[in-house]
C-alpha cells in the first residue's frame, strides 16, 4: 500500500508564502489559528491552479502525474503483483481515483469515495469546495464531465460511493451521475464490473464504507485458491 500526501495537504502544503508560517504543526494549532491556514493555502491551491495554466499545463495533469509515479513504484517492488493494483480515495482522493482508473490501466479495480455528480447541477448548486472546472480540462465541459472519467475505466472494476446526504453534491446531479456511468459500463458490455453505493451518509468514509471498499477488492483482485 503507497499513500502520498496530495499538493497542499500534510507535508505539500505551502510554506513560508502569503503569511503561511515556515513551519508549524497542526496539532499545536488553536482551531482559530488552523482554520486561518487553511483559509491562506485554499487561496494559494486557487491561484496556482490559475498559474498552471498559464504555464500550459493543469491541476488534473500534476495529480495524475504524481500518481501515476505511485503506480510505477508499487510494480518496482518484488512483492507486488502488476496485475492487482487498485486504488480508492476520498473527496479529493475520490477525484485522483477517478482520473488514475481512467488513464492509468494498470489500475484494475478503483473506488472513488464523495466525488460523483454532473457539471450542470454542481455549476447551479455549489462550486466553492467542491467540483469546479479546475478538476477538469479547461474547455472540455461540453465533451467530458465527471462520470466519464468512470466510464473510461472500463473494463477495468469501478465503485462509486456516493452518500446521498453529502452536502457538497446536489441529489440530482449524484443521481444522473450514476445513471451515466451505469449506463457507460452496459454499453462497454462489463455491466457487472460497476458497482453504486448510495448509503444515507454525509460526507465521510467510514468504517463500514470502508469494509465495501475491501470487500469490492477482494472481488476484482484477490486470487481464488
Amino acid at each position: 500500500m503507497i499513500v502520498i500526501d496530495a499538493h497542499h495537504f500534510g507535508e505539500r502544503a505551502p510554506r513560508g508564502i502569503a503569511g503561511i508560517p515556515d513551519d508549524f504543526d497542526p496539532f499545536d494549532l488553536s482551531v482559530d489559528e488552523l482554520a486561518d491556514i487553511d483559509e491562506k493555502t485554499r487561496s494559494q491551491l486557487y491561484l496556482g491552479v490559475r498559474q498552471l495554466n498559464w504555464a500550459g499545463t493543469t491541476w488534473m495533469g500534476v495529480n495524475y502525474w504524481d500518481d501515476s509515479r505511485c503506480v510505477d513504484y508499487l510494480i518496482s517492488r518484488p512483492e507486488v503483483d502488476p496485475d492487482r493494483i487498485g486504488c480508492t480515495g476520498l473527496s479529493g482522493g475520490g477525484w485522483r481515483t477517478n482520473i488514475l482508473a481512467a488513464l492509468d490501466r494498470r489500475v484494475k479495480a478503483s473506488v472513488s469515495g464523495c466525488w460523483m455528480t454532473t457539471g450542470d447541477y454542481q455549476q447551479i448548486y455549489n462550486v466553492s469546495g467542491a467540483i469546479g472546472t479546475f478538476c477538469l480540462l479547461p474547455g472540455v465541459w461540453d465533451r467530458m464531465d465527471i462520470p466519464d472519467l468512470t466510464i473510461m475505466a472500463a473494463p477495468n472494476a469501478s465503485m462509486v460511493i456516493s452518500n446521498s446526504q453529502d452536502r457538497l453534491f446536489p441529489p440530482e446531479g449524484q443521481q444522473e451521475a450514476a445513471r451515466q456511468a451505469r449506463a457507460g459500463y452496459k454499453w462497454a458490455g462489463c455491466s457487472q464490473s460497476f458497482r453504486l453505493a448510495n448509503p444515507p451518509k454525509p460526507h465521510c468514509y467510514d468504517a463500514e464504507l470502508q469494509q465495501e471498499t475491501i470487500e469490492w477488492f477482494d472481488q476484482h483482485l484477490k486470487r481464488s485458491n
